[in-house]
């Protein structure tokens, strides 16, 4: 049991490493990631095979702009605000730039929550989510996808824990695992749970939570066992903090590979003009610039897919 001064005391810390992950340089996957040169823009051409399969009289959320969802969470290398605390940068924000002025549009980035994303999208109140949403089978049935990056999940625990390796569905019976609500990683763990309660073994128990901070405290003090969620995201953070170590990493449509995908409303039209920005932008080379800028270099891909399979196919 952990007393009120040691609980006051890992909040500072988790606190206080929040903040500098908006100010501290960090080097992690081969790359070195500074915040401050990321501040400045990666740019690209418009793209006129991209352009000319647009929609004939398509309605974009904002004329003559590419609206996009992009989640609101302080979670580098994918979302972080700049010192403004305005402005989101991450490697999501840049891709968004890239298919926006490959399609000869201005970008417009929403701030939003991830539950916020699937009615917006539908709605046509954005043109397009980028906000780490990996292609399933379910979300295909209502979403168009444009692929982009692949999907590598990973389990962190603190440096004390006794975890050795999380691989497995029986690795995390007993255990409270932290991870994000409508998220693939949570239906990765709730199936493993499933699985594990069908051979008597303990459930599981998850902890959910979107804020860093209060994510750092659960594992500091004890009262999360794991982190599960974007192997970036986690390596990030063990990299700036020193603080976790990862334990184990899954595919994002365990049991098989799947990709991170330009989410888009089903039969706008839109797939297929993002998929072609996107493949033109990885032949040019500013794709692969905008990875290796936020340590992502590791989940290129080769090619831009419009709704291949996904978790659950």
């Amino acid at each position: 049991m952990q007393n009120k001064k040691t609980v006051v005391a890992l909040l500072l810390i988790a606190l206080s490493g929040s903040t500098a992950a908006a100010e501290t340089d960090v080097a992690y996957n081969g790359q070195h990631v500074s915040l401050e040169a990321n501040k400045t823009p990666v740019n690209t051409a418009k793209n006129p095979q991209a352009v000319a399969r647009l929609p004939q009289g398509f309605h974009f959320a904002v004329p003559g702009s590419f609206t996009v969802a992009v989640a609101a969470q302080n979670s580098p290398p994918l979302t972080v605000f700049a010192d403004d605390n305005k402005t989101l940068l991450g490697s999501e924000v840049d891709i968004a730039r890239l298919v926006a002025e490959s399609l000869g549009l201005r970008l417009n980035v929403v701030p939003t929550s991830w539950e916020d994303w699937p009615l917006g999208v539908a709605s046509g109140k954005y043109d397009a989510a980028i906000t780490n949403i990996t292609v399933t089978k379910d979300r295909k049935e209502k979403f168009d996808f444009a692929t982009y990056r692949k999907d590598s999940l990973g389990f962190y625990v603190k440096n004390s824990s006794p975890v050795k390796s999380l691989s497995k569905a029986e690795d995390i019976a007993g255990l409270r695992i932290i991870v994000g609500s409508g998220t693939n990683q949570e239906a990765i763990l709730l199936a493993w749970d499933k699985e594990n309660q069908s051979k008597g073994l303990k459930p599981f128990t998850p902890v959910y939570s979107k804020d860093d901070a209060a994510q750092t405290l659960a594992l500091q003090s004890g009262r999360a066992d794991a982190y599960f969620g974007p192997n970036v995201i986690g390596a990030w953070k063990a990299a700036l903090k020193g603080q976790t170590r990862l334990v184990g990493s899954v595919d994002g449509g365990w049991p098989k590979a799947a990709h991170i995908a330009v989410t888009l409303k089903k039969g706008s039209g839109l797939a297929e003009p993002v998929s072609i920005a996107l493949n033109g932008v990885i032949a040019n080379g500013d794709y692969l610039k905008v990875l290796n800028r936020w340590g992502e270099g590791v989940e290129r891909i080769e090619r831009s897919e419009i709704n291949p399979p996904g978790l659950g196919d």
